[in-house]
């Protein structure tokens, strides 16, 4: 689907997103890296936490606040499947992430490229780089294939 390899760390979130589906969640998945090493991952688990922040993004920045005993993540990119939410923009906003990639577009819930904008706005204390489309193939099909198999 994707016409150039994808980054080892889209592939991880890509199998992060495979095994949240697999659990019933929303397929997204997320990496954080610094320094080209991975220091956190995480998955979709609102529905088995009964927890709705446990979204992907979440879950990768509090395992690598945790991995560099630090909140803010100066230096650090984060790989995500879909375009973040409104809150998981803000969780990125807060910890300083440097840059965020993620695959597929999310016109209903996304709040970087649609709805909020959460980077864009006047308030913003932090705007991280943003690379789209990166995955995007992949990230869509499992996201298409989750929602198909439900309705």
């Amino acid at each position: 689907m994707t016409r150039w390899p994808l980054p080892e760390p889209m592939k991880r979130a890509l199998a992060l997103a495979a095994e949240a589906a697999e659990a019933g969640e929303v397929p997204v998945g997320a990496v954080v890296v610094k320094d080209g090493k991975v220091i956190g991952e995480g998955r979709n688990a609102p529905r088995a936490t009964h927890d709705p922040t446990a979204h992907a993004e979440i879950a990768a920045i509090r395992a690598a606040a945790r991995a560099l005993g630090d909140e803010r993540l100066a230096g650090c990119e984060l790989f995500v499947t879909l375009e973040p939410c409104a809150m998981c923009a803000g969780a990125i906003v807060h910890a300083r992430i440097a840059r965020v990639t993620y695959g597929a577009p999310d016109p209903k819930g996304g709040a970087v490229a649609h709805g909020a904008r959460v980077f864009d706005q006047p308030g913003c204390l932090h705007r991280p780089e943003v690379v789209s489309g990166i995955g995007e193939g992949e990230a869509g099909e499992l996201l298409r294939e989750f929602f198909r198999e439900r309705r």
